[in-house]
Parts: structure tokens; C-alpha cells; sequence
């Protein structure tokens, strides 16, 4: 019984050491996109494999930022409670659980197709490199989408093992949204970036010149949705979705609040699990109900 108390314990460290609940950023896209490349439900091998491959990938990355980020983390009050910096993990056995999802990420995508195993390692490349460019660009938050955005282009390519234009809209859809929630929840660190050398879209340019920047990107973000409309020939559900979302990331603009971190958190991540939730059951909807 103690065993698998620590055992259980230590499983829900990592889970947390990852944020395993913001796969709700990207799995709800990556699920549109395999319906979309299938016109239907996929194989469940291309499900499960595509599930593990996108599972690994995040959690590798998620692990691999915390070790690159644990100096900063340890100086910034606002993370200073990570595992990290609590050495409540260790460096070594964070490292070994970074190689043994990415060994997982890149089995998976081997088990799809050629092309995905080709590019595996390119996405690697990527996830990772994400983690030092707040060292040396303000761009950083765009970057981070980018990489998440290999999510919805990836799932297309696990299904048709094919290059396509729509996992590309969508992708950048993602990147848009990504990078702009990130600036808000990097509003709370200006002064702390300042001071510590790093670079972010509201250090740069001030906070609110940062929260227009993220607003910004999110009104293209949304331009792009309706894009799809009759690329996808999309119906009245999936623009009722649209719809709620629109009004959810208003919400979320209005409410933002940098020296309250609960508002933050619910601002820059809640909400946004909604929303992701909002346009995954609102556009399988109009494709199988309409």
C-alpha cells in the first residue's frame, strides 16, 4: 500500500511538472484535423499511435523547458514552487523521462508512416529549441505556437501521410491563439524579465502595447475560423461555435488582471480549455450531424 502511495504520488508530480491538462490545447485540434483528413473517423491504430505520438512530444517538451527554465524558475516567486526548484524532482531523473517519451514520440510516429518517422526528429528539433528563445527574442510566444501548432499538421500527416493546405490553417490557427494567451500570462513576469535578461512581447514593448499585440494576433486567429467556412464548406454549427468562442476570448481580454495570478490563470488557461473544448464539439457536430 505504501508503494503504490509513492508511486502514485510520484505519477502525479510529473503530471503536474508537464501541465498534462494542457493537452486540451492542442489534442481537441489535432482530433479535428484526423476527421478532417479522413473524412471520418480514422483507424483506431492512427488513433491510438497518433494519441501516444502527440503525448510524448508534449510531455518530452514540457519536461525539457522545465530543466532548461529551472535557474529562472528558481529566482521568480511566480514559479519558484515548481518541482524543480523544490528539488521535489531531480534533474537526472527529469532529463531520463525527457529521452524516454521522446524514444516513445518517435516509436509512434514510426508506427504511422514513413513521413512522420522522417520528420520526427525535426520535431524534436523544434519543441525543444522553443525553450531558450526568450533568451534572445521577444518572439518567443510565436515560436511556442509554432511548435504546438505541429499538433493538428502532424495528426493530418498521420492520417494521409501527405502534405495538405488545411492542416497548415489550421496550424497557424493554433500558433495565433498559442502565442497570443501566451503574451497575456507573460504580462505577470514583465518586471522579472526585465530584470533577468529575458525577452517578451509585454517587456518589450510595455504591458499595454502587449495585451493590443495579443489581441491582435487573436482577431487573426478568429479571421482565420471564418476562413474555413467554405474552404471546409462548414455549416451552422461549427459558426455557432465560432461564435461562443469570440465571446469567450472577449471575455478573456476583459478580464485581464497581471497582479491577481488566480484571474491570470483563469484568463490565459481556463478559458482557453473551454474554448478549445468549445470548437472540437461544435465542429465534429456540423461534420456528422449536418
Amino acid at each position: 500500500m505504501e508503494y503504490a502511495r509513492k508511486v502514485g504520488a510520484k505519477i502525479r508530480m510529473y503530471s503536474e511538472l508537464v501541465m498534462f491538462s494542457h493537452t486540451l490545447f492542442s489534442l481537441p485540434f489535432a482530433v479535428i484535423s484526423m476527421i478532417w483528413a479522413a473524412e471520418g473517423f480514422p483507424s483506431w491504430r492512427v488513433m491510438l499511435w497518433g494519441l501516444i505520438a502527440l503525448i510524448g512530444a508534449r510531455n518530452g517538451a514540457n519536461a525539457f523547458n522545465r530543466v532548461v527554465d529551472r535557474t529562472f524558475d528558481a529566482q521568480n516567486p511566480r514559479t519558484a514552487h515548481r518541482h524543480l526548484p523544490r528539488m521535489l524532482l531531480g534533474e537526472k531523473e527529469v532529463l531520463l523521462f525527457v529521452v524516454v517519451n521522446y524514444a516513445i514520440f518517435i516509436f509512434a510516429a514510426a508506427m504511422l508512416n514513413p513521413l512522420c518517422f522522417i520528420l520526427s526528429p525535426v520535431a524534436i528539433f523544434l519543441i525543444s529549441s522553443y525553450s531558450y528563445t526568450k533568451r534572445f527574442t521577444y518572439m518567443s510566444h510565436l515560436y511556442l505556437g509554432f511548435t504546438i501548432a505541429s499538433a493538428p499538421i502532424g495528426a493530418w500527416f498521420a492520417v494521409t501521410g501527405q502534405f495538405a493546405f488545411t492542416p497548415f490553417i489550421l496550424g497557424t490557427i493554433v500558433m495565433l491563439w498559442i502565442a497570443g494567451f501566451d503574451i497575456i500570462y507573460g504580462s505577470q513576469d514583465i518586471e522579472f524579465d526585465k530584470n533577468h535578461g529575458l525577452w517578451s512581447v509585454p517587456s518589450i514593448f510595455g504591458l499595454k502595447n502587449g495585451l493590443r499585440i495579443a489581441a491582435g494576433l487573436h482577431l487573426i486567429m478568429v479571421l482565420l475560423l471564418i476562413t474555413l467556412i467554405p474552404i471546409r464548406h462548414l455549416g451552422w454549427l461549427y459558426i455557432a461555435g465560432i461564435a461562443i468562442s469570440i465571446l469567450l476570448l472577449m471575455m478573456e481580454h476583459k478580464m485581464i488582471k497581471p497582479s491577481n495570478r488566480k484571474v491570470m490563470s483563469v484568463a490565459s488557461y481556463n478559458l482557453n480549455q473551454v474554448i478549445s473544448m468549445v470548437i472540437l464539439f461544435f465542429t465534429l457536430g456540423d461534420f456528422f450531424l449536418t
